[in-house]
């Protein structure tokens, strides 16, 4: 391999079989990507809100449920070894699939923002009560955030390195942590459980957490061996990753009676190994929102290498989370998700049921410039998702599975389903025609 090779991203064309790597590489990312604090907040929320035994069971069945549909998105990226945003390319057309990278370009980076500004306001809590350093959440947040942008600049084996390295000194320190409140408190404290969830909510929730991951799979699986690998990584990464920080947050507040994480690590005398799973957890699921966000923005600004790109486009995102304007992102982003559930749904349905625009990727032809029923389908699947979501985001005029997003992530597949196999019929005609007349 040479210099060149070790720094390229190939974000506008398929990864080169020699570079492909076997399961436990994205394994690692996948794991590393689901232990962050988002999952301490739901745990927690799930502690307060339902018994010990469903709030368990609910993580492991939202889980199960997220590490299927993820891996059948995976299958795409490993079959066609392309990003997420080339894949939309040959379904949604050239235009269509600008479109989606400017959706998923922009949602990324304004989730990186976002954890940026909650790595930097956690931090602060943490230095400020065990060490009496009081350090601006401004610059914790500058810090934090050139700090989850060096990986991504040099892209998914920076990343893959990362991972490797952190992931069992996360696992490991939550795991002694875990031990160490099992040792010195007794079962569950009363705590006041507010009966807030019910199990099928509760799933709910846990899907929801990462449903927009789903539709980005690709981005990560294309860099698969094979299906199986593809498989592997994906089902296992997804489903230990997502359900081990929220079970473990589940028993620490069971245990200990608060949902603040950083004063559980302070209580049990470990500010240091909290400092460390705070900025290894941000960091390593951070990095990837930054680097899924600039293969979308690498389809929309072609001419740009992706290293300048991402570099350009970390700058941005910390500058707003250093502004405090992250804060300000979250509502819109919400009304991303209604955008990009759907998508993944489109694209799955497209793979494996309609075939008709992949085929010209198997056979080196160029994507169309627009696929009409591809946008009609987003459109529709948008539409539906909307409607199914709560206010203010939404209308909440009814509900399918109780996951707004999982409902688009359906509709988007049973709407191009039909499409697509009603235009394969229609254009089957002229040529049965043209076979009668020669």
């Amino acid at each position: 391999m040479d210099e060149g090779e070790k720094v390229l991203d190939y974000e506008r064309e398929a990864v080169p079989v020699h570079l492909r790597k076997s399961w436990f590489s994205m394994f690692s990312v996948l794991v590393a990507i689901g232990v962050d604090l988002a999952s301490v907040l739901l745990g927690a929320e799930l502690a307060n809100g339902m018994a010990l035994n469903q709030a368990i069971l609910s993580v492991c069945v939202g889980s199960f449920l997220l590490a299927i549909l993820c891996s059948i998105c995976a299958i795409v990226g490993a079959s066609t070894n392309l990003s997420t945003s080339m894949i939309t390319k040959y379904v949604f057309g050239k235009y269509g699939a600008l479109a989606f990278s400017l959706v998923i370009g922009i949602s990324l980076l304004g989730w990186f923002g976002v954890q940026v500004g909650f790595f930097a306001e956690n931090a602060h809590t943490i230095l400020l009560e065990s060490f009496d350093l009081s350090i601006n959440v401004k610059v914790l947040s500058f810090i934090g955030g050139i700090l989850m942008m060096t990986t991504a600049v040099y892209g998914f084996r920076a990343i893959e390195k990362l991972s490797v390295w952190s992931v069992p000194l996360l696992l490991g320190i939550m795991l002694i942590t875990l031990f160490l409140t099992l040792k010195d408190y007794s079962f569950p404290v009363e705590i006041q459980n507010t009966g807030a969830f019910k199990f099928g909510s509760a799933v709910s929730l846990v899907i929801s957490i990462f449903i927009v991951g789903v539709t980005i799979s690709p981005d990560i699986s294309r860099w698969a061996k094979s299906k199986k690998d593809a498989i592997i990584s994906t089902f296992f990464g997804i489903f230990l990753g997502n359900s081990f920080m929220i079970i473990i947050a589940i028993l620490l507040t069971s245990y200990i009676g608060t949902d603040d994480m950083m004063r559980i690590f302070i209580i049990l005398g470990m500010a240091i190994p909290g400092i460390l799973v705070l900025t290894l957890a941000q960091w390593t699921t951070n990095t990837t929102n930054l680097y899924s966000s600039s293969l979308g923005f690498s389809i929309v600004f072609p001419k740009i290498s992706k290293k300048l790109l991402t570099i350009i486009l970390g700058l941005i995102a910390t500058s707003l989370a250093v502004l405090g304007i992250f804060e300000q992102f979250i509502s819109f982003l919400n009304i991303l998700a209604v955008v990009l559930a759907p998508i993944g749904g489109i694209y799955v349905s497209e793979f494996y049921t309609v075939k008709t625009e992949f085929k010209r990727y198997e056979n080196q032809q160029e994507a169309q410039p627009i696929v009409a029923r591809s946008i009609i389908a987003w459109i529709i699947g948008m539409v539906v998702t909307y409607l199914t979501t709560a206010q203010p985001t939404g209308l909440a005029l009814f509900s399918l599975t109780t996951v707004p997003p999982l409902d688009g992530f359906l509709i988007g597949f049973v709407v191009q389903t039909i499409l697509g196999k009603l235009s394969n019929q229609k254009d089957s005609i002229p040529q049965l025609n043209i076979d009668k007349q020669i």
